[in-house]
Parts: C-alpha cells; structure tokens; sequence
C-alpha cells in the first residue's frame, strides 16, 4: 500500500467493520492483528443481534436500534464485496413468559414498542402454538420481537476480512508500523491499556462461553429464554450461550457448558440428541459503563479508542463503525455522551 490514512488495531468485530467503513468513504487502511483474527470475544458462535427491551429509553438503546435497522444494508454490502455470505438474516425472537404479570408487563411494551421503534419493528404478545421450536411457556404465552437477527459470528468476520481484501486494504498479522490515525479497537487488551494510561479501572473481562448443536432450524426465529440465547444459524447448526463468569479459573470451555445444554434442551426438547459440533469459550471486554467505550484518546494526538463491545458488538458495530468514521476522518463527533471516554474518564475519577 503506498499510502496509509488511517490505522486500526485490532481484527475483532469493531476493528473489522471501522476499517471497513473508512475504506467505503475512500480512506486507506490498514489492520493490524497480533494475535489472530477475530482471536478474542469476536471469535465465538452466538451472533444474537436483539434490542434490549423497549422501556426505560436512553442513548444506549436508541444508538442500539439505529444499529440494528441499519444491519440489514450494511451486511448486504459486505457480502457483494466479498463474494461471501455473513450469516445474517432478520428473522425475530421467542421469549416465553411465565405468568399473568409478566403478560401485562409484556403487553405495555408493545404499547412503548410502537413509538419508540418507530414503526420499523414490533413487540407483541402472542399465544403459544405447540410448535417444536417454540420455548415451553408456562403463561401460554410469547412474546415476539420482528426486530432481532441473526449472525454467524466466523461468517461475519470472514466475510468482513475477504471485503477489506477485495477493496485493497493492508492487512497485517503479526505487527507493523502506525501511520496516519489510529484506531485502537484492541478488546480486553486495550482495556487494560486504558486503565494503566489513567490510573484507572476503566474495565474487565467478562469470560463468557457457548457451544454450537448440528440442528437445522436456519429459518426459525432465535429463543431467549431465562437469559440463555438459542440461535439458529446458516450453516445448520444451532448456537446456544452464554455464560458471565467474572472470575474463572481456566481459560478454556468447561463443565458449565453441559448445563446451557441442558437448560436449552428442557426449553427446546426438538434439540435432545443433536450433535455438539463446536465449543467455544473466550474473554470480552465489559467497560465500567457496561457500553461501548468511543471518542478521541486524552493526550495522544489522531488516536481514538473504540472498545467494550462486551455482549453487544455484533449487533453495535454498523453504527459504530459510521460513527467512529465521522469522528476519524471527518471531524465530526456523534458519540452519546454515554458512550465516550472522556465521560468514562469523568465518572471513574468522581468514584
């Protein structure tokens, strides 16, 4: 590349798309990954892009929705530049609900739903049909949400990593030189970074796993049950995940994943018998915000920090990889006030 205008660090789902975004407006760019792409928390099966519930509206969940409208465009996008396919498709959420209270509860957010989702998607309370892939619900009744989808975590980042290729972008595995801004999109590692620059706990990792079933359901929608995510997938597999364990003592996949299996396998029981084909544990990084962390980095001028996807990065990322390129190339800066570190760092010092 015989000129660089900008420097991501970091080949996880925010690094990816912010590059992505930088070179659809012209820029040229070059990712740097030290260790492997989409190595860390980027790396895993669930892929469960779902709103947080429609109440209690703030910045997070309205720069959410935004993302989540937008997905559908912009992974259309990646799949012409790369030839291949990401995984994604829009095809809602289950949820069962357990008794008359929490049908009312339910019911008044689809009233909230209709205006604060601004027509584009819907929340309604509908009644059980016995379908196999329907949560047991002890109500009787669901709720389903038309504005969750889906994505294949691997199949979203291969398809990002052969759309940075198609479009000329240096990507580097290994390490390199910075040249021109710098973004720096490095997860759990650049969290700890962070915290040392400021003298502060900006953030930690959160070890999350999950496990991946050969069971085709590739066009049904995804479950949430109990906090557990089932999600059906392209390739035929269904992803089901995951845990928060703030402390751990290996780093690896362990026991706890035979009880999400069990759990999904009560609320399912079309998945009793499937296949395991893949087991995944991994590390992501939850800012002390528990939002994404975004914005210019005190002190060290043309450098910026996008950070602390932590459960939510999939479904985030459109939005912050076009936010963080009007920041980074044009000077313009729409991050929430929530989302920027400068107000991380504000809070963490009055603490």
């Amino acid at each position: 590349m015989a000129r660089v205008d900008v420097t991501v660090r970091g080949g996880g789902i925010f690094g990816l798309s912010i590059a992505w975004a930088c070179l659809r407006r012209g820029a040229r760019v070059r990712v740097i990954e030290t260790a492997a792409w989409g190595a860390g928390s980027s790396g895993g099966l669930v892929g469960a892009l779902s709103p947080h519930v429609p109440e209690a509206w703030n910045a997070k969940k309205a720069f959410q929705l935004e993302s989540l409208l937008m997905a559908g465009d912009w992974w259309t996008a990646v799949e012409a530049a790369s030839g291949l396919p990401s995984g994604y498709a829009r095809l809602g959420r289950l949820q069962p609900l357990a008794d008359d209270r929490a049908v009312e509860a339910a019911r008044r957010r689809a009233g909230k739903a209709a205006s604060l989702w601004q027509g584009k998607a819907e929340w309604r309370v509908i009644p059980a049909t016995g379908s196999a892939w329907e949560p047991k619900t002890p109500s009787g009744w669901l709720v389903h949400d038309t504005l969750s989808a889906r994505l294949s975590p691997r199949m979203g980042l291969a398809a990002l990593l052969g759309a940075l290729r198609a479009s000329g972008a240096d990507l580097v595995l290994g390490d390199d030189s910075e040249v021109g801004a710098v973004i720096h999109a490095t997860g759990i590692v650049g969290l700890a970074e962070l915290s040392q620059a400021f003298g502060a706990p900006l953030g930690s990792g959160v070890k999350g796993q999950a496990l991946s079933l050969r069971h085709d359901a590739r066009d049904r929608p995804q479950l949430f049950v109990d906090g557990l995510h089932i999600v059906p997938h392209a390739d035929g597999t269904v992803a089901i995940g995951s845990t928060s364990e703030a402390t751990w003592t290996e780093d690896g996949p362990d026991a706890q994943l035979d009880g999400l299996l069990e759990k999904a396998i009560a609320a399912v029981p079309a998945l009793a018998g499937a296949d395991v084909v893949s087991r995944w544990a991994g590390v992501r990084p939850k800012a002390a915000s528990r939002a994404p962390v975004l914005g210019t980095w005190p002190g060290r001028v043309a450098h910026f920090v996008a950070n602390g996807g932590f459960k939510i990065g999939f479904g985030m990322a459109p939005k912050v990889a076009e936010v963080m390129t009007d920041l980074v190339l044009e000077g313009r800066d729409a991050i929430p006030p929530e989302f920027r570190l400068d107000t991380l760092l504000q809070k963490t010092a009055r603490r």
